[in-house]
């Protein structure tokens, strides 16, 4: 098994000088100064003082402000919550303990290093106030495009992220001196923090300033993840970081007990109601995009229990070896629990023997004793092998589950849904983390450094604990959009790549999450196999209602990802490897519009050569089952196809391994014929790599290429433009003096891509705006154009219906960085 899979990531210093990311270890002077307490040099913004920095008590401990009201907000208000924003992150971070602690990757190697996301929250200020128009140029051109996008991986075993040689700690430290100064100075001259210009609003410029704050936020949570995740030597406890609650210092000295140790856990009924989700477009706060919209619906009578999963419950099921039983898991939970070897929750430290399942928790800085009562935390997959697991041991006609969005809803306090108490309905507008636990009962906005017990704080009206706080909880929704939901231009993609059928939600915020993801109106998300400070509380409802008709959940239908049924495999195999005749049995039939993955890479090829360019690289962005990959390797030495979609990688996979992959052609309903896909022999199938992969957010060592093709591809991605984006720039898809080949019939359709981010096909006002003119607007500052042709395609459903397609294809030189 992979070394990286049986680390225990709380101990393990070792490795090897031969691995990627150690070519980015210094040592000296730089080394010695980020070991220990942080002294004046560190903070490049207010240092974490009482009097000096917003947030910081006379007591030296630092917590969040309230979320900023935009609707009456001062010049002031706004100075003093991006410092305390900025210093936030900058106590966190001084945790780390030595360079290693900024460059080693962790553990399971899905994410950047630590010193990607200490420059990641600064670059976004940069590019959103660019974007926004506030700012005319760069501060660093090439730290804004390696530091720009993180890592949604695609699976648990997508470990390809650490091969990166990052600037030192030094360049990106002075460059977040800069940045704060260049935010803070923008802050004290924009116009916009005149009573007269109030509220900011959506479509202010000065928006982008809030989501830069928001962004930050987040990763101030994520990225305490990552801590997490790195040996505990590599790591030491703020002074100023919020206190732990006292359970934290008591000592675990037996096995956990129910009703000593942790509460007895009683399932609350809720009854049905009426619902209606989505922020208010003029609710004074800043808002992600899918906040936005509304859905009413319907929530059947369920039950919920009072208080979230505790360890000491989980500890049951670890117990009884519910981690080596596959009855319990999911077919995709099964898989990452054998890849991951896992045999308890991932922040659990086992210590002594084996058999004597004794443990520990690892804190984001420290490992202490359990505290069987705080809330386990655990992935989704997890989750749902313990509700399988009870519902077993009960014997329960109806399985538990974990919440759904709406029942979340369902289960908050009645002071949320106050209209008359105005911004008072959101506890984290109008309170402080150091106030947030005393006065409104909630483990929110840092009120404390860590984890509470499940019964610690007060229950909501609904009679349920931590509804908001301590833990985030795992909800049964796909990630969705609500109706009428419309992208952001400042962030045409922060929402949309992940409705996609393939991250859950996650409702209520956690200990450390502060401004709008502590609001009542977030929804967030992650995949299922993805950890979080996310734990859940169980759900159970009955199959029929009191009229005797079937109970549904209330979850909306999600955006699943079509690009992976089976048929869907077997109509591109056909495309990418059928002959003319498979595709078209016709003799009267377009022929000469088959074999569109040859004639791309024909068009790649001869192109290259026309303009002198040298065939050693090529990328195939959107490859879907690499025809047009191995076809390229006929010519090309190194060639790399990327696709979002798993089975049309796992395909590609096989045929570069096995060089034949058998598929089903359909002819009529149920009728067909089974072929076989069959790359030739004379293709150097080792010249071939395969990745999946995002195309609005590709892995940074995906960098210049010779020749860049974008086959079809635009018109089916949620931000057409974040994809271009990523073609030039100091980490530029396409090298200086490449080639960039794009093709679309742009087939433009809401169910792909939000109207907001087309490229055309609409008009502004009045005028009709065109996607080739879309096309050279994103384009035309880093590339000329060559040439432009039609080229057709012809797609079979089955012998008597195809799709016929003419495709734009235009080819692009990218300019020396001398022109």
């Amino acid at each position: 098994m992979n070394q990286t899979m049986t680390r225990n990531p709380n101990l393990d210093l070792s490795y090897t000088t031969n691995e990627a990311w150690y070519q980015n270890l210094k040592g000296g002077q730089v080394d010695a100064r980020l070991k220990g307490a942080r002294s004046n040099w560190w903070w490049t913004g207010k240092p974490p003082v009482f009097g000096q920095c917003p947030g910081v008590q006379v007591n030296g401990i630092i917590s969040s402000l309230p979320l900023i009201d935009l609707s009456q907000c001062t010049r002031s208000d706004v100075l003093d919550y991006f410092d305390n924003t900025w210093t936030l992150t900058e106590v966190l971070f001084s945790a780390l303990q030595g360079e290693e602690a900024f460059y080693r990757p962790p553990y399971h190697q899905l994410r950047h290093p630590l010193i990607f996301y200490y420059g990641h929250t600064a670059v976004v200020y940069i590019n959103k106030l660019r974007v926004a128009g506030i700012l005319n140029a760069p501060i660093n051109e090439y730290f804004e495009q390696v530091f720009e996008t993180g890592v949604d991986e695609m699976s648990w075993d997508d470990m390809s992220k650490n091969t990166m040689t990052w600037p030192t700690f030094k360049e990106v430290h002075d460059y977040r001196q800069t940045v704060y100064n260049t935010v803070k100075q923008i802050i004290e001259t924009l116009s916009v923090f005149k009573t007269p210009n109030l509220p900011i609003t959506p479509t202010s410029p000065a928006w982008a300033i809030f989501m830069g704050f928001e962004h930050e936020r987040i990763h101030l949570e994520t990225s305490s993840v990552l801590f997490r995740e790195l040996p505990v030597q590599l790591l030491r406890r703020p002074e100023q970081w919020p206190l732990y609650h006292p359970t934290a210092n008591k000592p675990s000295t037996h096995l956990p007990q129910r009703g000593t140790d942790y509460p007895d856990n009683l399932m609350v009924a809720v009854p049905a109601g009426d619902l209606t989700l989505g922020k208010p477009s003029n609710w004074p706060s800043y808002g992600w995009d899918n906040e936005y919209g509304e859905r009413t619906l319907r929530v059947y009578p369920f039950r919920a229990s009072r208080y979230l999963v505790s360890n000491g419950e989980f500890y049951e099921f670890v117990k009884a070896d519910g981690y080596r039983e596959q009855r319990y898991w999911s077919e995709a939970g099964w898989q990452w629990r054998k890849f991951r070897n896992v045999k308890w929750p991932t922040f659990w430290v086992s210590h002594g023997p084996a058999g004597l399942q004794q443990y520990q928790l690892r804190t984001c800085f420290e490992i202490i004793d359990m505290p069987w009562s705080w809330p386990v935390e655990v992935n989704y997959h997890e989750a749902k092998a313990y509700c399988a697991w009870r519902t077993e041991q009960e014997g329960c006609e109806t399985p538990y589950r974990v919440l759904t969005e709406a029942e979340h809803n369902r289960i908050r306090d009645k002071s949320c849904f106050d209209e008359a108490a105005g911004i008072a309905r959101d506890a984290v507008m109008t309170t402080s983390g150091h106030n947030m636990a005393t006065t409104k009962g909630m483990n929110l906005n840092l009120a404390y450094g860590a984890q509470t017990p499940v019964n610690a704080l007060p229950p909501t009206s609904a009679g349920f604990h931590d509804v908001f706080g301590n833990v985030w909880q795992w909800c049964e929704d796909n990630f969705n959009p609500l109706n009428n939901f419309r992208v952001h231009y400042l962030y045409d993609d922060f929402s949309t790549p992940c409705f996609d059928g393939k991250h859950n939600m996650i409702m209520g915020g956690s200990f450390i999450s502060t401004g709008d993801e502590a609001s009542i109106w977030a929804r967030f998300h992650f995949r299922p196999h993805f950890f979080q400070h996310a734990g859940f509380r169980l759900v159970s409802s009955d199959d029929v209602d009191s009229t005797g008709d079937t109970v549904k959940l209330s979850i909306p239908a999600t955006t699943s990802n079509v690009y992976e049924t089976q048929q869907m495999l077997n109509d591109y195999l056909l495309l990418h490897y059928g002959t003319a005749k498979d595709v078209m049995p016709y003799s009267f039939g377009p022929r000469d519009a088959t074999d569109f993955p040859s004639r791309c890479a024909k068009v790649v090829v001869e192109s290259a050569t026309q303009l002198g360019i040298p065939t050693r690289r090529a990328i195939d962005v959107g490859c879907a089952v690499g025809g047009t990959v191995f076809e390229l390797a006929r010519t090309f030495e190194e060639v790399v196809g990327v696709d979002l979609s798993e089975s049309f990688i796992n395909a590609a996979k096989t045929l570069k391994r096995d060089g034949q992959l058998a598929y089903f052609r359909k002819d009529e309903g149920l009728l067909g014929q089974h072929l076989i896909a069959t790359i030739d022999a004379t293709i150097d199938r080792n010249r071939t790599t395969f990745h999946q992969a995002d195309a609005g957010a590709l892995p940074v060592e995906l960098v210049g290429f010779d020749a860049v093709l974008l086959a079809n591809l635009l018109d089916r991605l949620p931000s057409p433009k974040a994809c271009l984006a990523l073609m030039g720039g100091y980490l530029g898809l396409v090298r200086p003096g490449g080639m960039l080949v794009v093709m679309s019939p742009y087939t433009w359709l809401e169910q792909f891509t939000p109207i907001d981010a087309w490229l055309g096909g609409y008009e502004r006002d009045g005028t009709p705006v065109s996607s080739r003119e879309g096309l050279h607007a994103a384009l035309d500052e880093a590339f000329k154009l060559v040439s432009e042709q039609d080229m057709p395609l012809l797609i079979r459903e089955h012998a008597r219906k195809y799709q016929y397609i003419v495709t734009h294809v235009s080819v692009w030189r990218r300019r020396e960085t001398s022109e």
